[in-house]
């Protein structure tokens, strides 16, 4: 079937994200561990369980760079969840966490897209609006880089508003806000109007939006210290990724919210849309449908900054394959 690897196996999102993917990937598929701290251990207690997943690992070492190790085990994969890096933190702002993480996951899609380089990358770690980018320009180096391959998992956005929305609209209930713009504070637009049904007055409303805006957050300063958004997370990130299969084995062509390479259809490179996944990864990028003009606002306040953090990540010259 399939191999899917999480990379951050061991961190707060890693490990859940490894159980809810143990549980239901396809029978025969393969889960691949890697971490530069830990990864034995979350393997072999993931092996414990009664799947029909096999599970493989490699155990990486701190300040490593192009670990032989993570080369060696992305041999064969068939989709990359891309967790590592430091989470945040109270006080810390995304241009704090862009600073560490982007060489980080430099690193790592420059190896495992040596190793595998037709692989769909899943791109969790923030900041994810500046990481995807960075992954992009990775591959432009190594001249894999396919646009349909690269997605950055903003579903915790579709899935917090998903959330609220559903608390708020009592019985009524929908599966699925579609969430567009980016992956941080002012850059995420939901698109509440697209839902069937009435929506709550504006005085209701508007509150709904700005906390999906500011969850992540919320849920720092709950946590007070002890991390960020680790469990909702990794929920949102193996429904992303079990997408993502479905998509390449044929099994359906769900249409899904990712931050990705637009494709020249939108005002910036890399945006958070509507596609629909395949068997190649994108198989088509939609349009993002009606706004009001509330949301018109939003989205025109959210791309300026985008396109912001998308010219700081400077471009390769390197030749891409865009498959």
């Amino acid at each position: 079937m399939v191999n899917v690897c999480v990379v951050g196996a061991a961190g707060g999102i890693g490990q859940s994200l490894a159980l809810l993917l143990m549980r239901q990937l396809p029978h025969g598929s393969t889960l691949s561990l890697y971490d530069v701290v830990g990864a034995p251990g979350v393997a072999a207690d993931l092996s414990h369980i009664d799947s029909g997943v096999t599970v493989k690992y490699a155990a990486g070492k701190i300040g490593v760079k192009r670990d032989p190790a993570l080369a060696e085990l992305a041999k064969g994969v068939d989709v990359f969840v891309i967790v590592a890096g430091v989470p945040r933190k109270p006080g810390m702002t995304r241009d704090d966490l862009f600073k560490i993480n982007a060489g980080i996951i430099l690193d790592l899609v420059l190896t495992c897209g040596s190793a595998s380089p037709n692989a769909v990358f899943c791109v969790v770690t923030n900041p994810v609006n500046s990481t995807v980018a960075i992954a992009a320009q990775a591959l432009k180096k190594l001249g894999v880089y396919n646009k349909n391959r690269l997605l950055g998992v903003s579903l915790l956005d579709g899935v917090r508003a998903t959330r609220f929305i559903n608390d708020a609209r009592k019985p009524l209930h929908v599966n699925q806000v579609a969430v567009v713009g980016g992956h941080s504070d002012v850059t995420i637009v939901p698109l509440f109007s697209q839902l069937p049904g009435p929506l709550p007055p504006k005085s209701v409303l508007d509150p709904i939006v700005k906390r999906v805006q500011v969850a992540g957050t919320e849920v720092v300063k709950a946590k007070a210290g002890r991390g960020s958004a680790t469990l909702s997370m990794a929920e949102a990130g193996a429904r992303f990724a079990l997408k993502v299969v479905e998509g390449l084995t044929g099994a359906a062509n769900p249409l899904v919210y990712t931050y990705v390479d637009t494709d020249g259809k939108e005002e910036t490179e890399f945006l958070a849309i509507p596609v629909v996944l395949g068997k190649n990864g994108i198989e088509r990028r939609l349009p993002i449908g009606k706004m009001t003009d509330d949301e018109k606002k939003l989205f025109q306040e959210a791309l300026p900054v985008i396109k912001k953090i998308s010219k700081r990540v400077t471009p390769s010259p390197a030749p891409t394959c865009n498959g």
